[in-house]
């Protein structure tokens, strides 16, 4: 069976699972997400495609742990993928 070949790295896939996880736990939809950047829904959706290359920056990475009540260190595996 070949190998699956995605846009994203394993740890960016990661970092969206870890953000995906810690906003589904607080109740926050993709269109809460999309307000606080203002973007729309659907690029929030990108993001959380595991086939788009749509990734979050550093910057909005902080503003999402400052929304979500955690740190960083939250979106980041606690082991290399």
């Amino acid at each position: 069976m070949a190998k699956e070949v995605t846009p994203k790295t394993k740890i960016e896939l990661k970092i969206v699972d870890l953000v995906k996880t810690r906003r589904n736990k607080l109740g926050r939809t993709q269109s809460d997400i999309a307000k606080l950047f203002g973007v729309t829904r659907g690029y929030i959706g990108q993001i959380e495609m595991q086939n788009s290359s749509s990734m979050y920056s550093f910057d909005q990475l902080n503003e999402l742990a400052k929304y979500l009540e955690c740190s960083m260190k939250d979106f980041v595996p606690e082991h290399p993928v």
